[in-house]
């Protein structure tokens, strides 16, 4: 993996070598299992950098014809992180992500008119937390807030609608194992279906 700070999509430092692979494990595969839950938050930043990093890692991600229907708010300040727990539980982080889409801007599939700018923020934010793990940093996906609060604390526009948010910082919670997924999820045989129903 290259390093060093680069323009949108470009190379960015990593918290964790490629050459660091277990087996044939694929990195992402790796990152994927490691991310857990954080509800308890060290007080320390989020670096500037990693930051930016997680950003880029945001904008990179596909949307429905790339519309691109999405805004991403970031919190970095103690009046912000206030204003959020005033419509959010904020578990002591010293950063979060308020991922909105603009309903009316996003794309429609045609055959039925379903809209995708929910789909379009929830891969946004998938891009993002799973960049945080990366960098070492913990995470925290929430839907559970009151998005009129949040609405009116960020000044959010009546055309977006904040769907996803996501809590960044330093995890002072309990490390959860990568292989707690063999017993918190269902079996591969209770998901996977091959071929038809």
């Amino acid at each position: 993996m290259s390093h060093g700070k680069s323009s949108c999509c470009g190379s960015s430092d990593s918290g964790i070598e490629i050459s660091g692979r277990k087996n044939s494990e694929s990195y992402f595969l790796q990152i994927a299992k490691k991310r857990y839950s954080v509800r308890k938050y060290a007080e320390k930043k989020v670096e500037a950098e990693k930051i930016d990093t997680i950003i880029e890692a945001g904008i990179c991600s596909p949307t429905a014809a790339n519309i691109q229907p999405y805004r991403i708010l970031v919190i970095q300040t103690q009046e912000g992180i206030r204003k959020l727990s005033k419509g959010a539980e904020t578990y002591g982080a010293s950063s979060a992500f308020i991922i909105c889409a603009n309903i009316k801007e996003a794309w429609k599939r045609p055959f039925d008119g379903k809209i995708t700018s929910d789909i379009d923020a929830s891969i946004v934010t998938d891009h993002i937390m799973h960049a945080a793990t990366d960098l070492g940093l913990g995470s925290l996906w929430m839907t559970y807030f009151k998005p009129d609060a949040i609405r009116e604390n960020f000044n959010i526009p009546v055309e977006y609608e904040p769907v996803n948010i996501l809590l960044v910082g330093y995890s002072a919670d309990k490390e959860q194992s990568p292989d707690r997924h063999n017993k918190t999820r269902k079996s591969r045989d209770q998901i996977v279906i091959n071929e038809t129903f």
